[in-house]
């Protein structure tokens, strides 16, 4: 455990609870500007709300920084352009800033194959090479569904150890390498792994020496420890229902313990800063900035959306490079407009924050000038049903017998006991509880959990059911082998 730093803690607090809810730092709110942007957190700027923060740099100044709501409901402690964000999945960007560094050194080559660099990883029927893990195209499978197939929670502490546990027991993937573009996080955490095999340094040690003191990123660091005691963090939060004591929130809980795919804590002025680098270039070069924003491309050619850790877009008419993130109740957006010089990010600590919304209305107001006529309104069709998602009549007890037994998976080292009733098939697991198992087709169920939303049964020649296979999402076709005899229960 990392030792607490009163002398960098204690001022902050007290500034914070002297400032009240608008937040420690903030601007004096006199121009159209703050008032516009202020507009947009109007909701969350009241006591007993969890907050977010805004950056907003343009040219290399930053010409907005605020907080609004409360880091802390239990303390009281307000959010200011200080407080520290888990940011989730904003964390790619740097992780695969390190690599494309490491690549543009001469350390590494981003078409090395990833066991040239990370030899617990198993070899498969096709070889991944560390672009591929960048831009998604890997088919390497997630690892929060893989944990969640498994039998974890995503608010269990989650160490890297574990999950790189988990990659050295896959024997398949997803889809042949660079056929298709479906997010990984496995391959993230494998891509924070490669640049420290490759530098000789931690991941965190690397990133720190490497881009954030650089930047000047004072407040930031990869966070792969728990126990780490992180002075003026934000803790994260849900909507609930008001009970009898009229609560509004409740605490969702986050115990990370891993680092690439996610877990950068850092402050909305700290993240406004790397914006920046991308007008100034300071870190990396021209070079490595270029290779930042350079979309991935398909064995078919096809060009797609994601760059290196960065989604590239349009935002009416200007080009957009950002990333959102969520993780337990924390939403995060950081979006940079090369155009303009202009970057905003907003940081929130509740699960309806909304920072990619938010994000864009800050935009609207900052880039006024260029943003003359009201965004339209966009109309969405209500979705129409899939025809596969239709559940079909329940089978007969007698039928959904063949699929009942004991089902295990080497792969992510899980057991689940099917059973047929006289409701329908269901699945036990030791800590999921019952999922029941919806029909959609022959051999074919749906469930209502995240983490197995499909499940397909194997038949073997003499019509005997000797496997399924589950998935749906980032995971496909994991493979359960039923056991010859089935284990109590």
């Amino acid at each position: 455990m990392r030792p607490v730093a009163p002398a960098a803690f204690l001022p902050l607090v007290a500034v914070a609870l002297l400032a009240g809810c608008g937040g420690a730092g903030d601007p004096a709110p006199s121009s159209d500007l703050a008032r516009g942007i202020d507009a947009v957190f109007a909701d969350l700027d009241r006591p007993g709300s969890p907050g977010a923060a805004v950056s907003v740099i343009r040219d290399g100044e930053i010409i907005h920084s605020r907080g609004y709501g409360y880091a802390q409901i239990e303390h009281g402690v307000p959010v200011t352009p200080s407080t520290v964000f888990h940011v989730a999945s904003v964390s790619k960007q740097f992780t695969a800033m390190a690599v494309t560094m490491l690549a543009a050194e001469g350390a590494l080559s981003l078409d090395d194959r990833v066991q040239a660099h990370l030899g617990f990883v198993p070899e498969f029927e096709h070889p991944v090479t560390v672009r591929q893990m960048i831009h998604h195209t890997s088919g390497i499978r997630d690892q929060w569904q893989l944990l969640g197939i498994s039998g974890w929670r995503l608010d269990d502490v989650i160490t890297t150890e574990q999950i790189l546990g988990l990659m050295s027991r896959q024997r398949e993937l997803n889809f042949v390498p660079g056929s298709e573009y479906l997010y990984s996080n496995m391959g993230y955490t494998l891509l924070g792994q490669t640049a420290a095999a490759v530098s000789g340094m931690s991941f965190p040690e690397f990133t720190a020496a490497r881009i954030f003191r650089p930047l000047g990123m004072d407040r930031t660091h990869f966070h792969d420890d728990h126990e780490h005691i992180v002075p003026g963090r934000a803790y994260s939060y849900r909507p609930a229902p008001r009970d009898e004591d009229g609560a509004e929130y409740t605490k969702a809980v986050l115990s990370y313990a891993n680092a690439g795919a996610t877990s950068l804590f850092t402050t909305a002025d700290d993240l406004a800063r790397w914006l920046d680098n991308f007008r100034h270039e300071t870190v990396g070069g021209p070079e490595v900035m270029e290779m930042m924003t350079r979309r991935g491309v398909l064995n078919s050619g096809d060009t797609i959306p994601y760059a290196h850790g960065l989604s590239i877009g349009d935002h009416r008419g200007l080009r957009t490079v950002g990333h959102g993130g969520a993780d337990a109740g924390f939403r995060t957006q950081a979006i940079w407009y090369p155009e303009a010089n202009v970057g905003v990010v907003v940081l929130t600590n509740v699960a309806n924050g909304n920072p990619g919304g938010r994000a864009r209305q800050v935009a609207e107001v900052v880039l006024a000038e260029v943003f003359p006529e009201a965004a339209p309104e966009e109309e969405e069709d209500a979705p129409s049903p899939a025809a596969d998602s239709v559940p079909l009549p329940t089978p007969d007890r007698a039928t959904l017998a063949a699929y009942a037994g004991s089902y295990y998976s080497p792969e992510v080292d899980a057991l689940y006991h099917l059973e047929a009733t006289d409701e329908g098939l269901v699945a036990r697991h030791i800590r999921h509880g019952d999922i029941a198992l919806e029909p959609r087709a022959r051999d074919e169920f749906a469930t209502d959990r995240w983490f197995m939303r499909e499940v397909r049964f194997e038949r073997a020649p003499d019509g005997s059911v000797p496997a399924m296979r589950v998935g749906g999402g980032r995971v496909r076709n994991l493979l359960f082998i039923k056991l010859t005899r089935p284990l109590p229960r």
